[in-house]
């Protein structure tokens, strides 16, 4: 196996910025994304995230692209909320998304940014740059 130290910051959101992820979703949908990317070999640093998006730091190993990554988590945990958690419900997530390349030197500030993220919400004390899901 290769040795590979890659950090990623990826952001995406729900269809329309739909406020769906409410508290009883959030857990399940953050567990099923944890889970794929597990299976796809990934290492989750943390996940967080408000009613309309998602926020993960994450490791994923060099042989997937990181647009593949986030369209196989995006599709695998829609399919998942619609068909297991709330069979019947529409959730989609948007087709853009967000993504940082950053070191290991900065790996606890960015956990720490995802972790909080309802509190940087509630505060206004968000940074553009990692909240940024596309050019609209």
């Amino acid at each position: 196996m290769p040795y590979w130290k890659l950090y990623y910051h990826f952001i995406w959101g729900t269809k329309n910025r739909l406020p769906l992820i409410d508290p009883a979703l959030e857990s399940d949908l953050h567990k099923v994304i944890a889970a794929k990317i597990k299976g796809m070999d990934g290492f989750l640093h943390a996940i967080g995230g408000v009613e309309d998006h998602v926020h993960i730091a994450v490791s994923i190993p060099p042989k997937l692209a990181p647009a593949k990554f986030v369209g196989d988590v995006k599709g695998n945990s829609s399919h998942y909320v619609n068909h297991v958690i709330k069979p019947g419900f529409e959730f989609y997530w948007q087709d853009e998304y967000g993504v940082l390349s950053f070191g290991e030197k900065n790996l606890a500030s960015v956990v720490r940014y995802v972790h909080n993220q309802k509190q940087h919400h509630l505060d206004g004390t968000l940074i553009a740059a990692m909240e940024k899901i596309d050019d609209m």
